[in-house]
Parts: structure tokens; C-alpha cells; sequence
């Protein structure tokens, strides 16, 4: 009975503790649910409040974009305002001034209606006029038309000679001093020796026996050194000489060099002679090359190409009037180098132009054409600078200047051919240089006489003063100028004085 007790007493007390702990969930779930209340009703409140204070934001940010677009709207509409009042002014103006030139149009309507009855007027009376003038001079109005033009065109041709004249004289005073300076700085600065170098064509043999011995068995000897060397030997009665005939003056020199060898070794012979001359062939391409390199050296134009310093080289055997044209060459580049510099040119590209100016001349024996144009066709086919090939091509004048060193390369060649002693000439092409400059002056109407003085160098003309006057002297001498430019060759320029001179004689008896 006991243990059944006992287990009802367990059984009680468990169903207790069970009760107990259902009482005790349920008083802490209301607990739970009474603070969760509490807080929902804490963020409600909270979202109310919130949501009051984003209202009246909201209401604030759109109080003040009301009044700030209030506000912008309240300027555009005063803009507009005076915009429109601008253009009410404005065309108010215009119409103010279309009424204004409508008036003016209308007075010039009227003036031009007043003008072209005043010209219908002013014809009449021009016409009577001219009717009357032509009655009393007994001449149409043509003929005096004619006469006034004569007298304007006499009038107008004196003035422009005396015009031309102030200007040439003030121009020559501002230049003369100028161009003096420069040329003269030039020339004092380079100072070429102007020994003329002729070309040898004449070997002197140390015995007549040796022209024999030259010419050889049936003439072997004399065809074979013709054949090698390209040169006509000339063997005559002249005693102990041999003379060379040839247009290319490097291989008269090999011929020269080849021969005067020959005579030393003693050994003559065809195949001597063939051996010899490549031997003298050898030898002046190398002088050639050296004459080239040192004229370069000496002019101060490293670099040029060696085609160019060969063809250069090849102007040491080549003279014109007398002169060496290498040492001229040289002596044209240092003037131009020192002109260029005086006036602030590119001194390089004069200095490259004056030593290669004469560089046609190394072949023109071989190609047709003026020295040159061949010149600076072969500075061009080098890829020489414009200024360089335009140097060559204009220092004769025979094509236009295209750029300021091209003249200076023409002054400095001019210098340094026409100065004293630098070239030489025959005494026939001298006489007939002076009679053809006396002949240009004497073929001129008014021309008394003429004289060619300064070894050629100025013409002095006397003219007939009843027919020459002071302004026509000067017209004169420009005409006599020119024509002396187109139709003579001459080195250096000529001065042309033209002298008027009127004399008044009377005796007391």
C-alpha cells in the first residue's frame, strides 16, 4: 500500500510543478508581450513624430520653390517688359528714320533733277562755246584737242624725266655710300693672287732631232700619242718645238705631261706611249682631285660631293681672258661670303654659288648650252639648295633672281673678273670692243662725237646742244646703256658719260 502512496504522492507533486510551470510560461509570455506592446507603441509614436516633422519639411521646401519660382517668374516678366519696351523704342527709331531718308531721297531726287538741268545747261553753253572759240581761232575743236594733248604729253614727259632724275640722284645718294662700304670691305678682305695661269700648248724639245724621233718611223709614233691622248700635234719649221691643238684642256695637259716624259725617258714608241700617257692620265685626275679638295679648303666649303670636286679640279687647266678660272672661282666665293655677311644673307649658300658659278665651264666643250645653265643643271643634279643653283644659273643674267644671294653671286664675279689685271684680252677684240661702243654711241640722233676711254671701260659722248637739251642727255645715256647691255660682251661694266656743252662766242673788233 505504501508504494502505491508514494507513487500518487510523486504523481501529485509532478502534476504540481507542471501546473506551477504552465503558470509561471504564461505570466512570463504576458510579460514579453506587454514589453513588445510597449515598444511598438514607442516607434509608432516615434514614425508619428517623424512623420510630422518630414510634413511640415516638405511643406517648408515647397513654400520656398513657390516663392523662388515666383521670383524668377517676377524677373522674366520684368525682362520681357523691358525687352518689349526696347523694341517698341527701337522701331519707333526706325520709323523716325525711314521717315528721314525718305526725305533725303527725296530732296537728292529733286538735286539730281536740278543737276541734270544744270548739265543740260552747262552742255549748251559748252557747245556755244567751242562754236565760238572754233570761229575765232579758225580751228575745230578736234585740232585744239590735239594741240592741248601734244602740250600735256611734252609737259608731262619733262616732268617725269625731271622726276625720275631727283629720284635716280636720291637714290644713288643713299645707295652709293652703302654699296661703296660693302664692295670695298669685300675687296680689301680677299686677296686672290691674279697671276694668270695659261694653259701650256707649246713644249719646247731640246733638240730638232727629237721631232724625228716624236713623229717616228712612217709616222707611228706621232698617230699613236694623237690616238691616246685625243690632241693634234702641230710639228712645223718653228726650230725646237712642238705644238698641242686641242678644245679640252685636260687632256692638252696630259698630252703636255705625256710628251714632256717621254722626251726625258728617251724611250719613244707605241707602246711606250700608250703606257706613258695612262701614266700622265693617272697623274692629272690626281692634281685634278687635289686642285678640287684644296679650292674647297680654301673657300671654306667642306662636304660638297666628289663628282663636284673633280669637275672643279678640272678649272685649273681652264682660263677665260687670261685668267684662271679655279683661282677666280676661289677669289668670287670670298667675296660673296663677305657681301652675303655685310647684308645679312645666307652666307653659306652665296659662298657655295661664287666657287661653283664657272663649274659649266668644266664641260662645255661637251655640252651645248651656256656655261651657266650647264652649271646649274649639274649643281641641281647634286642636290644643291635652291639659292646655290639660282647663284649659277642668274650670274649672267640669263634667267631671273629668285632669291638676294643670286645678285650678290653676280657682283662678286664681276669684281673679281673686271678688276685691273685680273683678265687679259688680244689687241684685236680690244680695238673692236672700243670701235663697237664708239659705234652704239655715234648711232644715236644728236650725237656729235664719241670716245671710248679707260681701256674701254666708259664712252664719253659730245652731243649737239640745239638738239639734245639737259633732260634728254639723260635719256640719252639710259638708251645708250641698254643698248650696250643687249648687244656687247664685255667683263666688268662700262660707264656712259654723256656731255652737253653750249657755248657762246662773239668778237670785239
Amino acid at each position: 500500500m505504501e508504494p502505491i502512496v508514494a507513487l500518487v504522492a510523486v504523481l501529485a507533486a509532478g502534476a504540481v510543478g507542471v501546473a506551477v510551470g504552465f503558470v509561471a510560461r504564461g505570466a512570463l509570455s504576458n510579460q514579453t508581450l506587454k514589453a513588445a506592446q510597449d515598444k511598438a507603441a514607442r516607434i509608432v509614436a516615434e514614425a508619428r513624430t517623424q512623420q510630422k516633422d518630414m510634413i511640415l519639411e516638405a511643406k517648408d521646401e515647397k513654400l520656398k520653390l513657390q516663392r523662388e519660382a515666383e521670383e524668377e517668374a517676377r524677373a522674366k516678366r520684368n525682362e520681357l517688359q523691358g525687352l518689349e519696351r526696347r523694341l517698341l523704342t527701337r522701331d519707333e527709331q526706325l520709323d523716325q528714320r525711314a521717315d528721314l531718308l525718305e526725305e533725303k531721297s527725296r530732296k537728292i531726287a529733286d538735286r539730281e533733277r536740278e543737276v541734270e538741268v544744270q548739265r543740260e545747261e552747262l552742255g549748251r553753253l559748252n557747245q556755244e562755246r567751242v562754236a565760238a572759240l572754233e570761229k575765232v581761232s579758225g580751228m575745230s575743236a578736234d585740232d585744239a584737242k590735239g594741240i592741248l594733248l601734244e602740250a600735256i604729253r611734252e609737259e608731262a614727259e619733262h616732268d617725269a624725266v625731271k622726276l625720275a632724275r631727283s629720284i635716280e640722284r636720291r637714290a644713288r645718294e643713299e645707295a652709293q655710300d652703302k654699296a661703296r662700304e660693302i664692295i670695298v670691305t669685300a675687296m680689301q678682305r680677299v686677296a686672290a693672287d691674279h697671276t694668270a695661269e695659261h694653259t701650256v700648248s707649246v713644249i719646247h724639245l731640246p733638240s730638232d732631232e727629237m721631232k724625228g724621233r716624236i713623229i717616228g718611223r712612217e709616222g707611228r709614233n706621232i698617230r699613236a700619242l694623237e690616238q691616246a691622248t685625243g690632241i693634234d700635234l702641230i710639228i712645223d719649221d718653228t726650230p725646237e718645238t712642238v705644238i698641242l691643238s686641242g678644245f679640252d684642256p685636260v687632256r692638252r695637259e696630259v698630252a703636255r705631261l705625256a710628251i714632256t716624259k717621254l722626251i726625258a725617258d728617251g724611250r719613244i714608241h707605241p707602246g711606250r706611249i700608250e703606257e706613258v700617257v695612262n701614266k700622265a692620265r693617272a697623274e692629272v685626275d690626281l692634281v685634278i682631285r687635289q686642285a678640287g679638295e684644296q679650292a674647297a679648303y680654301d673657300a671654306g666649303v667642306p662636304g660638297l660631293p666628289p663628282e663636284l670636286v673633280k669637275l672643279l679640279g678640272r678649272l685649273k687647266y681652264r682660263t677665260s681672258y687670261g685668267q684662271n678660272v679655279l683661282v677666280h672661282s676661289v677669289e668670287t666665293s670670298h667675296l660673296a661670303a663677305v657681301m652675303a655677311a655685310e647684308l645679312g644673307l645666307d652666307i653659306n649658300a652665296a659662298k657655295i654659288g661664287g666657287l661653283l658659278h664657272d663649274i659649266g665651264k668644266a664641260v662645255d666643250h661637251e655640252v651645248e648650252g651656256p656655261h651657266a645653265a650647264i652649271g646649274a643643271s649639274i649643281a641641281q643634279k647634286h642636290n644643291m639648295p635652291f639659292k646655290v643653283v639660282n647663284g649659277i644659273a642668274a650670274h649672267h643674267q640669263e634667267v631671273e633672281f629668285a632669291c638676294p644671294e643670286a645678285p650678290v653671286v653676280l657682283v662678286a664675279d664681276a669684281i673679281s673678273a673686271s678688276r685691273p689685271g685680273a683678265r687679259g684680252e688680244t689687241m684685236e677684240t680690244y680695238v673692236k670692243r672700243l670701235e663697237d661702243l664708239q659705234a652704239i654711241a655715234e648711232s644715236f640722233g644728236g650725237v656729235e662725237r664719241s670716245f671710248a676711254v679707260q681701256a674701254g671701260r666708259e664712252v664719253r659722248i659730245l652731243v649737239r646742244p640745239e638738239e639734245i637739251d639737259d633732260l634728254s642727255a639723260t635719256r640719252l645715256a639710259r638708251d645708250i646703256v641698254k643698248k650696250i647691255e643687249d648687244s656687247l660682251t664685255y667683263p666688268g661694266q662700262i660707264k656712259v658719260t654723256v656731255i652737253r656743252e653750249t657755248r657762246a662766242v662773239e668778237y670785239a673788233k
